[in-house]
């Protein structure tokens, strides 16, 4: 075990840095654990951030990975509010935006990501918002109620992940929503057209408007107030407020001004590590939305922004930051809640990967499981308001091995017998 005398630093007060720090003491780590966060607040899981706790259906005490006591009762050093401003790999120490200097044993960057900004006119508007901290969910939170109030109109840019949960947030809270979106279909990166064209009906279907192969390329407003959006096509719709949910950019400046390897972003940018989640430092590790890691199953390089990544990143770099031996080869996955839609993801099937989309159940209903397929290959399956089949698929995924596709989209056949 690692000497009692060492240090260990968490860079960022995320869900990866405190399942870290919580892992460590579990394996038995008695040195110093000292977790640095650039929010005032508690380290905080993220999901509900665009699902039950903007929606009003959960409290805000409940996004929050420990109570506060925890840390103390763990001995967990915290540094809230304080930005890390600079790693020195020589002397091992970071800086804090106060000028505090702490020295190292092992460090672990799990500073996250942040989102994408619009590249257009009026952004500085007060009535722009993004989502990805707490405090943003806490101004957006009120700003759906009072357009469900106001008979208000919502401007949504990015049919992703974010952009349709917090469509039917405001939907539930009665405001009027419009989503532009570049490509001809919500989540066409991700599902492909296949897919993407269901969540496009349902939101449809509860009162969302689409503005499919268009961009904004303009928010109008008028004494510091959003008043509309023009899009590329001539358009102009009314807006009072704009949500650009575009996507996330990891956060490697730490790592590129203190000289570790990185990833382009044409391939997804972040922070390089191997399957132990090592950077080019051997002190130095990184988890969760910010690290590029070596995956042994899929053999590729894959950064994942999901809650499980953060979830079980955080104590894999833990692990091996104490010497242990890891190889972190978990299968991606992620969930949504969109209306009475609930959906789990599992796997890696970027466009272009698959030459097959198998369907189980009856899509009409909204009542299946899809998967994408290569060569006859599982390597995603996406269960929509089917429960108690993410083991199975996440087996299938592992496998690697041709399946009986017909087979595959029989309900009655089980998918533990195809594995």
């Amino acid at each position: 075990m690692v000497d009692a005398d060492q240090t260990f630093v968490i860079v960022g007060g995320g869900l990866a840095g405190a399942k870290a720090a919580e892992t460590l003491r579990d394996e038995g780590f008695n040195g110093r654990v000292i977790l640095i966060g650039d929010e005032r607040d508690h380290p905080y899981e993220r999901p509900p951030l665009s699902k039950g706790y903007l929606t009003g259906k959960e409290e805000r005490d409940t996004v929050f990975v420990h109570e506060p006591a925890w840390y103390a009762q763990n001995d967990i050093e915290l540094h809230l509010g304080q930005p890390v401003t600079a790693v020195d790999r020589e002397a091992r120490t970071v800086r804090l935006g106060d000028n505090t200097v702490i020295r190292y044993d092992r460090l672990l960057l799990a500073t996250g990501a942040e989102p994408r900004r619009l590249d257009i006119p009026g952004t500085e508007l007060a009535g722009v918002h993004h989502l990805r901290r707490l405090a943003h969910a806490d101004r957006l939170r009120h700003v759906l109620a009072a357009l469900g109030r106001d008979n208000g109109h919502l401007v949504i840019a990015g049919g992703g992940w974010i952009g349709l949960e917090v469509a039917a947030a405001a939907r539930g809270y009665g405001a009027e929503v419009t989503v532009v979106e570049s490509e001809p279909t919500p989540l066409h990166h991700v599902l492909g057209p296949e897919l993407g064209q269901l969540f496009a009906d349902l939101h449809a279907e509860h009162g969302v408007r689409f503005r499919f192969g268009v961009r904004l390329t303009e928010i109008v407003g008028q004494d510091g107030m959003v008043l509309a959006v023009r899009t590329d096509d001539g358009e102009e719709h009314p807006a009072h407020a704009v949500l650009a949910a575009i996507g996330a950019a990891p956060r490697t400046t730490l790592a590129e001004t203190a000289g570790l390897n990185l990833v382009d972003r044409a391939h997804g940018g972040g922070i390089a590590v191997d399957a132990s989640l090592r950077t080019s430092d051997p002190d130095i590790y990184a988890a969760g939305d910010v690290a590029a890691a070596h995956h042994p199953l899929l053999h590729t390089r894959l950064r994942v922004e999901h809650w499980a990544n953060a979830l079980n990143g955080g104590p894999a770099a833990a692990r091996a930051m104490l010497g242990l031996p890891v190889s972190y080869d978990r299968v991606p996955y992620f969930f949504s809640d969109q209306y009475d839609l609930g959906m789990e993801y599992s796997g890696w099937a970027p466009p272009g990967s698959y030459d097959q989309v198998v369907l189980r159940g009856d899509v009409g209903k909204r009542q299946f499981i899809a998967f994408w397929l290569k060569d006859r290959q599982v390597l995603a399956g996406m269960n929509v308001n089917v429960w108690d089949v993410t083991e199975a698929v996440q087996r299938l995924v592992r496998a690697q091995s041709p399946v009986d596709t017909e087979a595959l989209a029989d309900p009655s056949v089980p998918l533990e017998s195809l594995i």
